[in-house]
């Protein structure tokens, strides 16, 4: 089966392009071969490459930036996947795509499910929002991926931002009342790469019976000041040298951000479950092993 993975420089297209090589002839194209914020050049890229199967984790991530960027935004969550969606569903080829749990409202202390109503508060929540309609409304097999608190070892991200800053100084001032799993991008991958090798043979209908929707996370619970705390505490238990003396906990609306955040972000991993049979890590137990890939 033959691949193309977009997004390849990106955290979770960077786990991806590993874990599918692997298994498959995978495709890995660059911004610079199918740059999504031209999307009326995607259906000739995808002609020529002519993939049996389409991975496309590439987005614009920039939370706060979106507010001020909505039509790029939205060129990239949208449009572009609303492109890919009708070339492969003319075709009968699969595709997967990456989604958030921005593309829910936050409310509450139970764990989304993928068939729970949608409310996002962002302008990139909106986009990737309406890029999921524009992949469904194509009516091609389809899965969409939902995630959330993605990190690595490598790029820039919260993980790496707090091993930065626990070296530079004494004191952190992180977010205690959002909720989440903190899940690395080599875990999204391995799981993907699991559901693809356990579809492969009626793919399409195996993506129909759960609805073209699947949540992916680690397992567990934390907020972004409970997985800061446990990164400074496993890097001083490595024998890190550390600055940081206090980690303090603050309200979302202490932290300036020009993008509204949701509150709750868990998401229920039942179907992933029961429909593939994938137990994912504890979130704890994944941050041990990301942090053995850091120096």
């Amino acid at each position: 089966m033959r691949i193309l993975l977009t997004g390849v420089s990106g955290q979770v297209g960077s786990a991806l392009r590993v874990a599918l090589n692997a298994i498959d002839t995978v495709a890995a194209i660059h911004r610079s071969q199918l740059d999504l914020s031209l999307p009326a050049k995607i259906p000739d890229v995808l002609s020529e490459a002519a993939p049996d199967l389409i991975i496309n984790p590439a987005a614009y991530t920039a939370v706060d930036r979106a507010e001020d960027e909505v039509e790029i935004a939205y060129r990239v969550n949208a449009e572009a996947p609303r492109h890919i969606a009708a070339w492969a569903s003319a075709r009968g080829i699969p595709l997967i795509h990456f989604s958030t749990d921005y593309v829910f409202d936050g409310s509450g202390d139970r764990p989304w499910r993928e068939q729970d109503r949608t409310g996002p508060l962002s302008v990139y929540g909106a986009s990737k929002l309406a890029g999921e309609v524009a992949i469904r409304e194509a009516r091609g097999p389809h899965l969409i991926v939902r995630t959330s608190w993605v990190y690595a070892a490598q790029g820039t991200n919260f993980f790496k931002t707090i091993i930065r800053l626990s070296r530079e100084r004494s004191e952190l001032r992180i977010v205690a009342d959002q909720i989440g799993a903190p899940t690395p991008a080599r875990v999204v991958a391995r799981i993907v790469t699991t559901i693809i090798e356990r579809c492969r043979l009626d793919m399409r209908a195996r993506f129909a019976h759960v609805g073209g929707i699947i949540n992916v996370a680690t397992s567990g619970e934390t907020s972004w000041h409970g997985f800061a705390t446990a990164i400074v505490d496993r890097l001083r238990a490595r024998g890190d040298r550390l600055q940081v003396k206090n980690i303090l906990p603050i309200r979302t609306q202490d932290y300036a951000a020009k993008a509204r955040r949701p509150h709750n972000s868990r998401l229920d991993l039942t179907r992933l479950g029961m429909q593939f049979g994938i137990v994912p890590p504890a979130w704890e137990d994944a941050l041990t092993t990301e942090l053995a890939h850091t120096s």
